[in-house]
């Protein structure tokens, strides 16, 4: 039997290798910070005696910093490859989990979060991954896509939960220290594992079969023939209404996710839960990611992806509802059910982007979009703390979210793929 697999393992399609290694990256990133940032949120807020609003905007404009360096993020990405950016990313996040243990002030928090954590997780986690998923594939894309996107919820069902026992049990102070350690030891040997392109070694996307006795030449012109889908440059995709539609509707989309996912043990909490019962929860939610990545993925390379996503931000708006307003503890397990569907979405956006735009300048794409839709991971953490600041309660909140899922749904109805005669 081992032998079998071996043969099977050998003859497996390298990018589904490289697919493994950003999933791997992803795992810790999504563990100990796109999920475990929640789990510091309560205890840092306390000790420094900070409100939730003053917290949402630390880890606000740490997405907004995000947002101005997508386009040189993006530019690095298409002109280096994605490796080089993922090291020094990795690096980053080490050093500065490890500085966050030891910040004493609002400013100093500020200036951790923002300039040394954020720095790198944008670009290095989430842009450059992504990129690997969209060089080394096209007809299954999505599904690359989804994969690698869902490792992060993986990561918050394998790390997250030990992230919140270490905080408990020892203190967020000495659990950042272990968050820094493990990006280290961790992500630094994975990155040097990445190559940038199935060109790059010989090989074409796919897993495509190269042609008979190919030479260079004809290899050059069977890659090219692939690649001959869509290529867009920067320059004309940024004058294309489909460009500024789905970036719209990705912010919109990006303000219920993080209004959500930051205030989310605050959320469980004003509810009536305790902090280490919604953590549990919170982990219930990233277990379901994967499968829930996965399934929207594998309808992906099926339906048009527009429409997809509309129907999702439908289903979400369900469970906004039920989240907030559920009275029995079966609607809020539905309510985190159907969440799952909000955070799934993203790879099918960037799968999106490659299908509309192509593969040469996709990370400069994906930057320039950054730099639009990551505003509303900045402006929906701090009004969903100023409601709370204000109201002591959440509820207002639901009602504003309910809206723009629908008012994202229908902008993403309206989507209609370019056509190569638009460049």
């Amino acid at each position: 039997m081992i032998r079998p697999l071996r043969d099977r393992l050998a003859g497996l399609f390298y990018g589904w290798r490289m697919v493994g290694v950003s999933c791997a990256i992803r795992l810790l990133g999504g563990g100990l910070h796109a999920y475990g940032f929640t789990i510091f949120f309560l205890p840092v807020t306390q000790e420094l005696g900070l409100t939730r609003a003053a917290t949402s905007l630390v880890f606000s404009l740490a997405r907004a910093q995000g947002a101005i360096e997508g386009p040189l993020a993006g530019y690095c990405i298409d002109r280096f490859g994605p490796r080089p950016v993922i090291f020094i990313a990795t690096l980053l996040a080490g050093i500065g989990y490890m500085l966050l243990a030891g910040v004493n002030s609002y400013t100093a928090l500020l200036i951790v979060y923002m300039f040394i954590i954020s720095l790198s997780y944008q670009a290095g986690f989430m842009d450059a991954t992504m990129a690997v998923a969209n060089n080394w594939f096209i007809r299954k894309r999505a599904l690359a896509m989804s994969v690698t996107s869902g490792s992060i919820a993986l990561g918050g069902t394998l790390i997250t939960p030990f992230l919140a026992y270490a905080v408990h049990t020892w203190g967020w102070r000495r659990a950042a220290i272990g968050a820094g350690v493990a990006f280290l030891i961790g992500g630094l040997p994975l990155s040097l594992l990445l190559r940038r392109s199935p060109e790059s070694m010989g090989l074409l996307p796919d897993g495509e079969p190269l042609p008979k006795r190919a030479g260079a030449s004809q290899t050059a012109n069977a890659a090219g023939a692939v690649e001959k889908e869509s290529d867009f440059s920067l320059r004309v995709t940024l004058r294309m209404h489909q460009f500024w539609l789905l970036s719209l509707a990705t912010a919109l989309r990006v303000v219920c996710a993080s209004s959500v996912l930051v205030h989310f043990v605050p959320i469980l909490v004003w509810r009536g839960l305790t902090e280490q019962r919604a953590a549990f929860f919170l982990a219930f939610v990233a277990l379901l990611g994967m499968p829930a990545h996965l399934l929207i993925g594998w309808l992906g390379d099926r339906v048009y992806k527009p429409r997809l996503m509309a129907a999702c931000m439908m289903i979400a708006s369900l469970s906004v509802y039920l989240l907030f307003s559920g009275t029995a503890e079966w609607q809020l397990w539905i309510a985190l059910v159907l969440f799952t569907v909000v955070e799934g979405l993203f790879p099918v956006t960037w799968a999106t982007v490659g299908d509309f735009f192509g593969r040469n300048n996709f990370a400069k794409i994906r930057g320039s979009m950054s730099f639009f839709y990551m505003w509303g991971s900045v402006i929906g953490p701090v009004v969903a703390g100023a409601v709370y600041d204000r109201t002591q309660s959440y509820s207002p909140l639901m009602w504003g979210l309910i809206f723009l899922c629908w008012l994202t749904a229908l902008l993403y109805l309206v989507l209609v793929r370019p056509s190569q005669a638009a460049a």
